[in-house]
């Protein structure tokens, strides 16, 4: 059999053993912890990383190399037949130049879905309840400050936009709370997937929901899906979450949405230039504001990373991914 190396770029964290055992069906492995895309394609069109069957590299990783697109693609070895990406979202990574050079990718969906869930919810009850305003205002020494009443989410409707893991996992939480659940997703889901949730247009979605959670993907036409057409028809004093992509909103339309009290509040972990923050956003007291967090904590780190690995594994072993992005499998009957 041919040598089948793997190449890290970046680092691992919570599962360097892991990684370093890898050695056990990788011929060899390869680490490109540091440094600049133009020194990586230079490396790679060297040769210095000859026989790379398959490579780990993460939306954190994506610093040193930035975007995985045609330019560094066409760098990559001609050995190169898979890429095991540590994130769920993987917009830097261009799928369709990926496919057209016979290369699958894989993410890591199911290890993220309940620690952004949690954040979810998290942004969505210090939204409803309107938190940072008090927030703020206890840590200046002004007590309660300019404090107004907030809203309970029991018999609120949720909408969710991308009812997948992550969106589902949302919708379980939320139920709890004493929340009616609607979704869109491009396809409605199996009835035993749904768990009671009500499938619905997205313009339903988007007129009928109290709260609306976004939780899908990025993509050419996924881009600024919720911007200034969307809240007008939005009820007003909507509350909006959002913990997939920050590219999904309009965020110029949403400052003025707040502003404007179309938008009553809203609780946000990713925005359109992050780490850059829209100062409309950060002057607004009727937003929750986080940095991206919703994966960060210890247990779920280490799950996304052994997932790669398990990918990556099973890539050099048995030329499959075990959680291969959707977009390079045969259509199913659902997202």
């Amino acid at each position: 059999m041919a040598q089948r190396a793997a190449l890290l770029i970046g680092g691992v964290t919570h599962a360097q053993k892991e990684w370093k055992e890898s050695s056990q069906f990788a011929s060899q492995l390869y680490e490109y912890p540091d440094g600049t895309r133009e020194d990586f394609i230079s490396k790679c069109k060297q040769g210095v990383f000859k026989d790379v069957f398959a490579l780990y590299r993460s939306n954190d990783s994506n610093k040193i190399t930035g975007n995985f697109d045609a330019e560094l693609l066409d760098a990559l070895p001609k050995s190169l037949r898979f890429i095991c990406h540590n994130g769920a979202g993987y917009d830097n990574i261009d799928i369709p130049a990926c496919t057209q050079r016979g290369i699958l990718v894989s993410s890591t969906p199911i290890a993220v879905n309940d620690a952004t869930a949690d954040v979810a919810i998290f942004l969505m009850l210090g939204a409803l309840r309107n938190i940072t305003q008090v927030f703020d205002s206890v840590r200046q020494g002004k007590w309660r400050g300019n404090f107004q009443l907030g809203h309970d989410p029991k018999n609120k409707v949720l909408g969710i936009l991308g009812m997948g893991g992550i969106g589902s996992a949302v919708a379980h939480r939320a139920k709890a709370f004493g929340m009616r659940i609607q979704y869109h997703n491009r396809h409605q889901l199996p009835a035993e997937e749904e768990d009671g949730a009500k499938y619905v247009t997205f313009e339903e979605l988007l007129k009928t929901s109290d709260v609306l959670s976004l939780n899908l993907s990025l993509n050419s036409s996924t881009r600024h899906i919720i911007a200034k057409p969307q809240f007008d028809a939005m009820k007003d004093g909507v509350i909006i979450i959002n913990t997939a992509r920050g590219l999904l909103i309009d965020e110029a339309a949403l400052v003025d949405a707040l502003k404007s009290r179309k938008v009553w509040t809203a609780g946000l972990d990713v925005f359109e230039e992050e780490p850059k923050i829209h100062p409309g956003l950060l002057e607004a007291d009727n937003v929750v504001l986080l940095p991206h967090i919703g994966t960060g904590t210890f247990e779920t780190q280490r799950d996304m990373e052994l997932l790669v690995l398990d990918n990556l594994k099973s890539a050099i072993k048995e030329e499959k991914l075990l959680t291969q992005v959707p977009e390079q499998k045969k259509p199913k009957a659902h997202i």
